[in-house]
This record gives structure tokens, sequence and C-alpha cells, in this order.
């Protein structure tokens, strides 16, 4: 048996449904996993076991991504987003089975339509997109557990070691990468100057190195807080070269990951990192994780969680989220995981 595994458009989500994915290929006897996704979104699942290919899925053109995959012949398809797009697209590919939650119409594309879990009025329940996925893979008789697993390649591992020697981050009894993008919208963004007094606080009490890590549209956000930093131990990648695999391989070696709600949030949870999320306007029942090392800060608002991409007030759920309030919780992460490491 083929199956067409239809990724989710976002990083984040990707590493949320890994779970499934991975309870998916285990319970394969024989056959193989073909992923269909964003380009984007790639770089999550190499180095993995799971899949024989990769298909692109580029958006608008059903026809494009529906003739690649016609000819690999899929006998099912298992479609983690919910968009009316990937059930047309998999109609189109001629694929007999086709499973996905009943939403935006879609149903009469699908061969299984899940009904999505609803609250007492009837409306879709705030509940972990990590559990949804899982249900979908449980209708084939695979047996999911909450596990997120990402996977490095050497050359992921390569390009990590040049950065860990290029900024001499082995002298420091602990290096935490702090992460400051969100291709969400502005609206999940920390300050800035926070970050930096967030960063400053931890070399000067903690004699910790630091690393802003970024994306290829984040660079002048990395770079603005070293500007606004105060200490000589921060660095960033704004000048190098971009990656979803380097990200992974530098959160992988990190004592600790402070981020906003964003895909990197997964990557740590992901390797068993210690991760801090700083979370503004989404709402954090959405996207649990389980991951026993994380710890999820979040204002309580009047206007908030608002699921807005741009904040039309004044950012007050990010604002009132001060370092003063952060850095207790990097220094309980942080002297957990020296403890487990001392133990372990």
């Amino acid at each position: 048996m083929r199956i067409a595994v239809f990724l989710p458009n976002w990083i984040g989500d990707v590493v949320m449904a890994t779970p499934a994915i991975n309870a998916l290929w285990q319970g394969m006897s024989h056959g193989s996993l073909v992923a269909v996704g964003r380009p984007y979104v790639q770089g999550v699942i190499e180095g993995s076991p799971w899949f024989d290919q990769f298909v692109p899925a580029e958006p608008k053109k059903f026809w494009t991504t529906a003739n690649r995959l016609r000819p690999l012949q899929c006998d099912l398809a298992i479609l983690f987003p919910n968009s009316l797009r990937t059930a047309v697209t998999a109609w189109l590919a001629n694929i007999p089975k086709r499973i996905g939650y009943d939403r935006y119409g879609r149903k009469p594309m699908l061969t299984e339509a899940v009904p999505p879990l609803r609250d007492a009025a009837g409306k879709i329940a705030v509940a972990p997109v990590l559990d949804a996925y899982n249900r979908l893979v449980a209708t084939l008789g695979a047996t999911p557990n909450r596990r997120m697993r990402l996977f490095t390649t050497p050359r992921d591992e390569a390009a990590a070691e040049t950065v860990w020697q290029q900024f001499a981050l082995a002298r420091y009894p602990e290096v935490i990468a702090l992460n400051p993008g969100a291709a969400f919208g502005a609206a999940k963004h920390w300050p800035a100057k926070y970050f930096a007094e967030l960063a400053d606080r931890l070399v000067k009490e903690r004699g910790a190195g630091v690393l802003v890590l970024c994306g290829p549209n984040e660079r002048d956000l990395a770079r603005q807080i070293i500007e606004m930093s105060q200490h000589r131990d921060i660095y960033t990648l704004a000048d190098v070269e971009p990656s979803l695999g380097l990200t992974k391989a530098i959160i992988r070696r990190s004592d600790l990951l402070v981020t906003t709600d964003s895909g990197p949030r997964h990557f740590a949870a992901a390797f068993g990192r210690p991760v801090v999320t700083l979370f503004g306007p989404t709402h954090i029942g959405w996207t649990e994780t389980y991951h026993p090392g994380a710890i999820h800060l979040q204002r309580a608002v009047d206007c908030g969680p608002c699921q807005k991409r741009i904040c039309p007030l004044d950012h007050r759920c990010m604002t009132e989220l001060t370092p003063d309030l952060v850095y207790p919780a990097a220094a309980k992460l942080l002297a957990g995981h020296r403890e487990a490491a001392r133990a372990g």
C-alpha cells in the first residue's frame, strides 16, 4: 500500500503531526509513505525514515500537484490540513481512499469524513491539533502516542558545528537560543528590547552564551536585538545561511530555547530540550505538545487570546509579559536540565 500524507502548512504543525506519521509508518508491514506539502516544510521532515519521497504542493495549483501524484498510484490519502484544496487535489490525483476532517464543505471529496470535536455550542472545540492528527490515523488502526520526533542530517550537524566553532560556544557552561520570529504575524512578536534585556541577564547572572536564531525574513530583527544588548556574549545567525535543518541542529545542541509561539518551539519539544514559549494572541490550547520540559507564559488580558495576526490595539498581551517574568521560568528549566544531566 502506498499512502499519500498531506502535511500541514505550518512548520510547527508538521512537527505536531509527527506522532501520527510515526504511528502510521510503524504500523505498515509493507508499503510506503509519500509526503505531500508546501516546499518550505520539507526541511522539517528531512533525516526521518518515514517517507520515500516528497511531492511539492504549490498553493492554488491543484492540477500540478495532482499530476505529480497520479503516476505514483497512491492507494490512500491522509489529509492533515482541513482545506478544500487538499481534498480536491487528492481527488484529482485519483487516490481511491481519502480520509480527513469534515470541514469547509469538503465532505463530498472524502471517502471517510471524520467529524471534528465540537463544544456544547456546536463550535469547533479548542483542543490540541496534535491529538486531532492522531485521531485521523487512528481510523486506520494506528496507535499513536504524543511523542513528537525530529531528525537531523549530517549536513545539518556540520553546519551547526561550524556555528559552534565560529562563536566559540563550547566555552560557555550553557548555550541558550532565542527565537524572536513568527511567520504567523507581528502580533506574536515579543519586543526586541525585551529579548535584549533577557539575553543580557542570562549572560550577566549565569555566564551563558546566547544565540539569536532567525529565518531569512528575520535577519534585521535579530541584528536589532544584538544592537540593543549590552554584552559581547550574545550572537546571531543573521549572517549565516539559514535553513530549517541548521535551526533544528542548533536547538538540539542548546540547553534552552526561549521563543515566540512559532515552529522552532516544537523543534525543542521534539528533541527533548527545555523551552519557554511566550504566548500573546494565540490560544495555548490549540498547540499543546505535552512536553514535560516546557513552560508556557501568557498574560491574561481582556482582549485575548484574539488569534489576530496584527494587533489592532496596543499589543498588551506581549508588552505586559516582561523579561522579569520570563527570566525565572528560564532559570527554573535550566536548573532542571542541569540536574537531569548530572543524574543521567
